[in-house]
């Protein structure tokens, strides 16, 4: 009889098992973090399965194409999120002189998909960089109509001239754990666990070490705060700094300055997992089957922008921004169950507040409409 295939979850926990043995016992959180998102084949993003979607596999839409996701996004709960998104990015491509988007982490294709229909001819290239092949495989589908005007790559150019855009990206992008004690400061890792579990699969376990690395404010903390830092984040920053030579880019994302970010009260960090549209905070269970993410310090990434050549344009909660953008008069259009879904957008216990927009440019500074009112970039 044929041998069952080993499933995924089990074949990532093995993998991991062999990165911390290479790594002699002790795996930096932010590189388990990596495998568990991205390893081909085998990470949540990379396995092919529905993560996004309006319902879980259980929920009131579960026959339909949101089956069994784990976590909504803006674009998906309303197309009227990308309808006013477009208002700043077709500002943006007129003051830049260019006609280029460049989408990082395209999800679903659903924003791409409202983008190219509101931009409609002003956007002559459509471009996807996606570390997943499974979500690029489902964009290609949903994408088709618009032919070659849009393009997936897999590694930047020398040059980018053109308008970028990310929604929820940087907040998955791996951090590395930092644990005060009340006398040093130690980087959190991951070891095994000392029994693996029911089924012969690799556990893990919390380990500390000492480290040089340190928080971006001296504090105060209290004992036993567990906290983030974005190195990678901030490289992704420089880099598109350097590839940059004349546009513009907005990041949405759900955070907070570094003054909220690194608040004393704040003692458990950031990190979240999500499953069937319910949050928990053990990045070691259920490896593989759920989302790992941790809000974004956007102080960190205006700093790093900053250095890199880039001018902040703006910063502010992504209501002010959607209103900016003219999504007050987008509502009035719309029928009652598209409006219901649309404030979710922007109510202040849903996404409105929580969720933060940066605008940055280079070879081209311009005042964005998006930041016309309510701009929040001295709290950064």
């Amino acid at each position: 009889m044929r041998a069952q295939p080993t499933p995924p979850p089990k074949r990532l926990a093995q993998r991991l098992q062999e990165a911390i043995g290479e790594s002699g016992g002790w795996l930096p959180f932010d590189r388990f973090m990596a495998i568990a998102l991205y390893e081909p084949g085998l990470g949540y993003y990379t396995r092919g399965d529905t993560q996004i979607g309006r319902w879980p596999a259980d929920g009131p839409g579960a026959a339909g194409g949101g089956a069994g996701s784990d976590f909504v996004t803006a674009p998906e709960l309303s197309p009227l999120f990308g309808r006013a998104l477009a208002v700043q990015l077709a500002q943006a491509l007129d003051a830049t002189g260019t006609d280029e988007v460049w989408e990082f982490g395209a999800g679903t294709g659903a924003l791409a998909e409202q983008l190219l229909v509101a931009l409609g001819e002003r956007v002559r290239r459509y471009l996807i960089v996606d570390l997943s092949g499974a979500l690029a495989t489902r964009q290609r589908a949903r994408l088709a109509r618009f032919g070659d005007r849009v393009h997936w790559v897999s590694a930047l150019p020398e040059r980018i001239d053109g308008v970028v855009v990310g929604n929820e990206l940087l907040d998955a992008m791996p951090v590395q754990l930092l644990h005060w004690d009340g006398a040093s400061w130690f980087e959190r890792g991951v070891a095994l666990a000392a029994e693996a579990d029911a089924a012969g699969a690799p556990r893990f376990a919390w380990s500390d070490r000492p480290t040089a690395l340190r928080p971006p404010v001296a504090g105060p903390f209290a004992p036993g705060t567990v906290t983030e830092i974005h190195p990678q984040a901030q490289a992704f920053v420089r880099t598109l700094a350097a590839t940059l030579g004349r546009g513009a880019a907005f990041f949405v994302d759900y955070g907070f300055p570094e003054s909220e970010y690194y608040h004393p009260q704040r003692i458990a960090g950031t990190l979240m997992c999500h499953r069937a549209h319910c949050a928990d905070a053990d990045p070691l269970a259920e490896v593989g089957d759920k989302d790992i993410t941790a809000h974004v310090d956007f102080t960190a990434i205006a700093l790093a922008a900053q250095d890199a050549g880039m001018e902040v344009l703006g910063y502010t909660a992504q209501a002010r921004f959607l209103i900016n953008c003219g999504l007050p008069g987008l509502l009035a259009e719309a029928d009652l169950p598209a409006r219901a879904a649309a404030r979710r957008l922007i109510d202040e216990h849903e996404m409105g507040e929580l969720f933060k927009v940066i605008g940055l440019a280079k070879g081209a500074v311009f005042d964005a409409v998006g930041f016309s009112a309510g701009d929040r970039s001295h709290r950064l």
